[in-house]
């Protein structure tokens, strides 16, 4: 039988972070074959939907790349392509001239410093119009296979859940989640920072949703310090 001690112990609200390795083994566990969810078939295509998906979702990006490839494969063919012919296919997901103008800027790019390659280089890659921190690292990490954090707003908004962060810079959350898997964790496969950022990104969409989580669902909630049971 519960002692006084022991109820007041369980029903004490959870302070601090939770302990990152515990979060990594169990998202691993339930996030099974965890993937970017932007189609692709090489590494320019990724590069690509990656910048088309900025302010808009996957899915929509995945509606309409399939025209965007078939009609222009790589970067040479993108980049010599007619800015409004690219605007009417890209105009489903909104900004349709702006998301043209970027992503044939970037095909430029590729054509002028890379011979249309797509680099396994951060600054080369961020030097490229419409790429910033957060895209190279989507594309080295999903493509080349590094272990890169990639911010989006699932993954600083459950870092901040979670006690990892208090930021909202997706500069300093990046690296005080790494500061904070450093601390807590063993260096398992589940560890690692690309695999770990995927499976935050779902855990955000389908469970730590931003308006009403479900932690009655959650394999968390006994280490969130923000678990609504808390």
């Amino acid at each position: 039988m519960p002692t006084s001690t022991s109820r007041a112990a369980a029903e004490e609200p959870r302070v601090g972070p939770a302990d990152a390795a515990v979060v990594a083994s169990r998202l691993a566990a339930v996030h099974v074959g965890a993937r970017t969810e932007l189609d692709h078939r090489d590494a320019f295509e990724l590069l690509v939907a990656t910048v088309l998906s900025a302010q808009t979702t996957d899915v929509r990006v995945n509606q309409v790349t399939p025209d965007l490839f078939a009609a222009w494969p790589d970067a040479a063919a993108l980049a010599g392509a007619d800015e409004t012919t690219v605007t009417e296919v890209v105009r489903p997901l909104g900004m349709g001239p702006t998301r043209a103008r970027r992503i044939i800027g970037l095909a430029r790019g590729l054509v002028a410093d890379h011979d249309g390659e797509v680099p396994d280089d951060q600054a080369a890659l961020e030097a490229l119009p419409g790429v910033g921190r957060k895209t190279a690292h989507v594309l080295r990490g999903a493509w080349f296979g590094h272990s890169l954090l990639a911010v989006d707003t699932h993954v600083g908004r459950l870092a901040r859940r979670l006690g990892w962060t208090t930021s909202s810079d997706p500069r300093t959350v990046e690296e005080d989640v790494i500061a904070r898997l450093a601390a807590d964790g063993d260096g398992s496969p589940a560890e690692d920072l690309t695999l770990l950022g995927l499976r935050l990104i779902l855990h955000g969409r389908r469970v730590c949703t931003a308006r009403a989580p479900r932690c009655g669902d959650c394999v968390l909630a006994d280490v969130c310090p923000s678990c609504c049971g808390s």
